[in-house]
């Protein structure tokens, strides 16, 4: 077989030599990027303590539980308030106020009450009237209120508000009963106006801005709240339908290690066919809704909508569907259309890469061990940022009606009543305004935070890469072994995780650290670019967006260069930069067969996750949302029936993406050594090739390609 010239001299650093000790991985290797280790180490003991000094301060129930004016849970168990579970506003006008954006507080006052108020009631008319009212406003007043005292000095003291109007109790809080009738007409109960119980009326309207601000996620927090409720109906079959993705992903798999060459074509004409009916399924809801009432609506004029199912009333969001999937469709065309000759050349890859999982089938269950280090990583993060966030103390700060030197000022609510500031402002109240502190800890929990997310990024990209290192090691081992099954090591997954924890954590915390710091980069931009929305700079904005597309590359670039390193650090056992260094010129020295079989068995795995995720989707599509008539009863009956739909889809696409990104890598691997092996031996007797027949015939094919493209 004629072989491609080798340039010695070349500017990606000299070819492989022929060595005939080289069995594989090397075995004998000494520990690498040691300083980087150690550096990890103590990042990660700075995390735990982090953690501690966190938990020993935070408190979550500063999430879950709304406070009253004092900073006291309202409804939680064990203390005074557990029977009082909602949060009612003295004056909810007052929620109106642009200090709820900056303070994210009412400045009015707040009380924990048992139910909601159902009737409009001023103090006044509470006083003259039956013992009955002054009872039931009593609920709604400080306790140990004086009704003897007069309106004016009870409203003076802040004991009671000054009305009470019909409210929902939503999200914890008692918000006015709002409604809008035909003509945009608003009303709270059956009322437009009513007396605000001091010497105004009130339009119905008013209300609706302050009620909003009041809680300014009551909108996501109330789909939020379906969303879960959509859940607990939905789980057990959310559970089946990723139970069927795993089970369709493990029957590829089987089907691949057996009948690769006729799977692929399969997977590529299914693929072809799943988008097809996405589109031929839009169009048929696009032609029934013609002739609708309503269903002409744009999108932009439907505006933001909780209940989403809207949405898919209106003819707008079908055809947006359609074109899409469209677009899609002849992506995916072309680009067979442009490939079908390197099809045929990488299916020979993918054929090797299934006798190699074959031999070592340990490694479709690594992803598992994966899924639980980055569940517990996400975890720890996402708990530590809970408790940081709540671990801060009670501000209180004084609210007024009319000028006073103090509003605003922080103040004590035990001593105030004797302090200057409520003798100068006799109107003036002590209330509770937000969580915060002065501490030297509070003041940099800000740091800490920071420190949260870059550990993060930092411990999740370093589990990935002793995942990718473990797998490399792996099938290395197989290719190398000259008699296979025989010259594979017993374990080979174990040999090559102990392999990489022994020896190369430096090397992997060194890759992920680089990683982490660019992923870190982005975050920051992206936050920059959410608080520059609103502004004017066209050229600050400009800016922002060529700095977010630059680093978005330049991570692509990383992750691809720190995977064919961890590939290199498994066989070799060099460190880092060394093993980056040789991958890189490797790959240059062989960059058209990099384009002609890697980046094509890349795409040929996609489709093949993209079928599992089309084919799992369209199935709950039908079925949840009741389209099937043989289970429409066993169906669960949801607010939101694409809740469970996405949820079942994104999982799919996870556990299809676990499974193939096993092929991924052993493709990957099998194509750096296979490039190795070119460059090593010639295939006499003296220096024999380590690939199969396979690869053999793959790469005359290859250098076909390669004449024919000249």
């Amino acid at each position: 077989m004629e072989l491609e010239e080798k340039n010695q001299d070349s500017k990606y650093g000299e070819s492989k030599k022929f060595d005939p000790n080289f069995k594989g991985p090397i075995q004998n290797r000494g520990c690498t990027d040691i300083l980087c280790c150690i550096l990890f180490i103590i990042a990660l003991l700075g995390y735990f303590a982090v953690g501690i000094l966190a938990w020993s301060q935070g408190d979550p129930r500063k999430v879950i539980y709304p406070t009253d004016s004092r900073g006291q849970f309202c409804g939680q168990a064990g203390t005074p308030l557990e029977k009082k579970p909602l949060l009612f506003y003295f004056n909810i006008l007052k929620c109106a106020s642009p200090l709820v954006l900056l303070e994210f507080q009412c400045p009015t006052t707040q009380l924990c009450v048992e139910k909601c108020p159902d009737r409009f009631l001023t103090l006044v008319n509470a006083k003259i009237g039956k013992k009955e009212d002054q009872d039931y406003y009593r609920r709604y007043c400080k306790e140990g209120v004086d009704f003897a005292k007069s309106s004016p000095e009870i409203l003076r003291d802040g004991l009671c508000p000054a009305m009470l109007m019909p409210s929902k109790a939503f999200t914890r809080r008692c918000l006015p009963a709002l409604r809008t009738m035909k003509g945009g007409v608003v009303v709270v109960g059956n009322e437009t106006t009513f007396y605000d119980g001091e010497s105004a009326t009130i339009n119905a309207s008013q209300l609706l801005e302050a009620s909003k601000k009041s809680n300014i996620a009551v909108e996501a927090r109330e789909v939020a709240m379906r969303i879960f409720e959509d859940y607990t109906q939905s789980w057990h079959w959310i559970l089946l339908g990723l139970v069927i993705a795993m089970v369709v992903s493990l029957v590829f798999i089987f089907l691949l290690r057996y009948l690769a060459g006729v799977m692929v074509w399969v997977i590529i004409v299914l693929v072809v066919l799943v988008i097809g009916y996405g589109i031929y399924h839009c169009y048929m809801e696009f032609a029934s809704l013609k002739g609708e009432p309503g269903a002409n609506v744009t999108i932009r004029d439907l505006g933001l909508q909780t209940d989403f199912s809207v949405y898919l009333q209106i003819r707008q969001t079908w055809l947006a569907f359609m074109i899409i999937l469209a677009v899609v469709e002849a992506v995916v065309i072309l680009l067979l259309v442009f490939l079908r000759k390197r099809i045929l050349i990488a299916i020979a890859l993918i054929k090797e890469a299934s006798r190699a999982i074959g031999h070592v089938m340990s490694a479709l269950f690594y992803p598992l061990l994966t899924f639980v280090l980055l569940a517990v990583v996400i975890a720890y993060w996402a708990v530590t940022a809970v408790f940081l966030s709540t671990s801060n103390k009670q501000v209180y700060k004084v609210f007024n009606n009319s000028e006073c030197p103090f509003s605003r000022d922080t103040c004590d609510p035990q001593t105030f009543n004797a302090s200057n500031a409520s003798a100068q402002c006799p109107d003036a109240e002590c209330l509770f305004a937000f969580y915060g502190g002065e501490t030297i800890y509070h003041r940099y929990r800000i740091v800490f935070q920071f420190y949260n997310l870059f550990l993060f990024f930092w411990c999740a990209n370093f589990v990935t890469a002793l995942g990718q290192v473990t797998l490399s090691g792996a099938f290395a081992s197989y290719y190398w072994a000259f008699k296979k099954p025989n010259d594979i090591p017993a374990y080979p997954i174990f040999s090559s995780l102990g392999r990489a924890l022994r020896y190369h954590t430096g090397s992997l915390a060194f890759g992920s650290l680089i990683l982490s710091l660019v992923q870190v980069i982005r975050v920051i931009l992206e936050y920059l670019d959410h608080k520059l929305k609103g502004a004017e700079n066209k050229c600050a904005k400009f800016l922002l967006s060529c700095m977010k597309c630059c680093f978005w590359c330049l991570e692509k670039c990383i992750k691809f260069l720190n995977r064919n390193a961890y590939i290199m650090i498994a066989i070799y056992g060099k460190n880092f930069c060394t093993s980056a260094r040789d991958a890189f010129f490797l790959l240059m020295r062989n960059v058209v067969r990099v384009a002609v079989l890697d980046k094509v068995t890349d795409f040929l795995l996609f489709l093949g996750k993209l079928l599992i995720v089309g084919i799992v989707g369209i199935f709950s599509f039908f079925f949840f949302s009741g389209r099937i008539k043989a289970v429409e009863e066993a169906a669960p009956s949801l607010n939101y029936y694409w809740v469970p739909i996405m949820t079942v889809v994104v999982g799919a696409y996870l556990i299809a993406h676990g499974f193939f990104s096993v092929y991924a890598m052993c493709v990957d691997t099998l194509f750096l050594c296979f490039l190795e092996d070119l460059e090593r031996n010639d295939g006499s007797a003296e220096r024999p090739f380590f690939m199969s027949q396979d690869l053999l015939s793959l790469l005359k094919k290859s250098n076909q390609e390669l004449r024919s493209a000249d």
